[in-house]
């Protein structure tokens, strides 16, 4: 046998290696676009003002975390503190609520049969196409006609609805809820009620843990909706409240680092949550169940 046979099959493994090597090149770039700029977020809240314009940005001096971190919670009073106790309950609250919510409209839509079923499910997925800019004026001047501007049921009322997660819940109580489960449960005696909280509910797990995922983390970054609705300065989120403290910073440049150290502290909440919470998103919790 020739020396070319024997070399003829590695040929095939170089556009394979070819392949793998942008791939893994794609990987890191975007590795590298998300990473860089929460590497400069924490660079820079450990800097003084002075420092953050210097040309020395990247060196070790000047280090001042603790100070920004204290000078944070001191500025205005500690209204700092507020706006993330604000945010935290927007956005907690009314993900849990509105993920609740949306599960449960989309296992409506799934195991349920009624009139104009179909068309309502497409005014849902018509409503997924809106911008939510587009309904911030609709729902101020309601907000207005009901007396609920400048409160903060003016922005935790409308969060609790989301088309997506309704489109979400239908399609995960199509792939986590066989029918079989649930008419054995009717045929144990449970009614419609008991068979959703104590079966089928628990089978929705990972799709809840995901609907609350997204809904979390649209409305932590909620940002023109309490804009138009809140003028108390007590009942702004973490984004709004930074942004006007952003707005000041060109006259009052004490502004700057308090600014930077809150927005590292604002990314935290969403970090944390995904970290606890991905094993409950990617675990099927109804493996198994129907033989």
């Amino acid at each position: 046998m020739s020396a070319s046979t024997l070399s003829r099959p590695a040929s095939p493994l170089r556009p394979r290696l070819l392949g793998r090597s942008v791939v893994n090149l794609v990987v890191f770039v975007s590795v590298l676009y998300t990473l860089l700029p929460v590497l400069w977020l924490v660079l820079a809240s450990a800097k003084d003002r002075d420092a953050l314009f210097s040309s020395d940005f990247l060196s070790l001096t000047d280090f001042s975390f603790v100070q920004n971190m204290k000078d944070l919670f001191a500025m205005d009073g500690g209204l700092y503190g507020r706006w993330y106790g604000n945010s935290l309950l927007y956005a907690v609250l009314g993900a849990a609520l509105g993920a609740l919510i949306s599960i449960a409209c989309g296992y409506a839509f799934d195991k349920y049969r009624f009139a104009h079923k179909e068309k309502l499910f497409g005014l849902v997925l018509a409503a997924v196409m809106v911008p939510q800019t587009v309904l911030a004026l609709p729902l101020y001047l309601m907000a207005s006609g009901t007396g609920l501007v400048n409160t903060f049921w003016a922005v935790f009322i409308p969060v609790l609805f989301n088309p997506f997660g309704v489109y979400l819940g239908r399609i995960f109580s199509q792939g986590y809820v066989p029918d079989e489960v649930l008419e054995a449960a009717r045929m144990d005696g449970a009614g419609e009620l008991a068979a959703y909280f104590r079966v089928a509910l628990r089978m929705l797990g990972p799709g809840l843990v995901t609907i609350f995922l997204f809904q979390l983390t649209a409305i932590w970054n909620n940002f023109f909706l309490p804009m138009v609705m809140l003028s108390d300065q007590d009942l702004y989120p973490v984004s709004l409240g930074l942004y006007s403290w952003n707005s000041s910073a060109s006259v009052s440049p004490e502004y700057y680092p308090v600014v930077i150290m809150g927005s590292l502290l604002a990314v935290v909440p969403l970090i944390l949550a995904f970290a606890l919470l991905q094993r409950f998103w990617r675990s099927g919790l109804t493996a198994g169940a129907v033989k």
